[in-house]
């Protein structure tokens, strides 16, 4: 029974990744559901209510914000912070998404920056790993010090007991994973040989292969600035 209900637990991920938006959720539902049914004791007094309203609420939110446009408007913002000095784009990288998964309570906001980011360290003559790796580490991170992502509830109801509240949590991870962006953008900003002394990255320049992306035709919407 255990292969099998670790096979309905990678299978329920792996959906939710392929569906994404609120379809995330509903696999995750589908799930439980199948492990309930194959032998797993779910009791509903240990069902986390909170952190599956928090889920449904913030996933609902980012479809919602997705759908009218939000999410590009995101992007846009960031693309004009990142090109202000594309030669600082990597701490400026995990700065954006830093923000943008504690403000959004999920890292599948700034996934949509990726892209961006490698854009813009290519133009500045970064090495595109150093932002990138960077981004992506502080956008998990802050995953542990949004107010309204699940891991917050869900620690917040595991130290209740303990006499540790919601507000004293966020006042301990809030600037302690703050203070971690400046230290793994210059560990990120060591790593690998810049653009302009990469032999491999210079050869695919002179054939023509690096291509640059023009977003310059995109206007934002009224709707898509309220969304955000």
């Amino acid at each position: 029974m255990l292969v099998l209900h670790l096979i309905i637990l990678f299978g329920a991920i792996i959906l939710g990744a392929r569906k994404g938006s609120i379809g995330i959720g509903m696999a995750g539902g589908l799930g439980v559901l199948l492990l309930g049914l194959t032998g797993i004791n779910v009791d509903r007094e240990q069902i986390p209510w909170d952190v599956i309203g928090i889920i449904m609420a913030v996933i609902a939110a980012i479809a919602a914000m997705q759908r009218v446009g939000g999410m590009d408007y995101l992007v846009y913002l960031a693309e004009k912070l990142l090109r202000s000095n594309p030669k600082r784009v990597t701490f400026y990288a995990p700065v954006v998404t830093y923000l943008m998964t504690l403000l959004a309570g999920t890292g599948h906001t700034a996934f949509s920056t990726l892209p961006v980011i490698s854009e813009v360290a290519k133009e500045g003559g970064v090495r595109p790993s150093r932002p990138l790796s960077a981004a992506v580490v502080m956008s998990q991170v802050a995953i542990t010090a949004s107010p309204i992502s699940a891991a917050v509830v869900l620690m917040a109801d595991l130290l209740a007991p303990e006499g540790v509240d919601y507000l004293k949590i966020l006042a301990v991870i809030i600037p302690a994973t703050a203070l971690a962006i400046i230290p793994t953008a210059l560990v990120a900003n060591m790593l690998g040989k810049p653009l302009d002394q990469d032999p491999v990255y210079q050869k695919r320049l002179e054939e023509g292969l690096v291509s640059h992306p023009d977003h310059s035709g995109y206007t934002p919407t009224a709707a898509a600035k309220r969304s955000v």
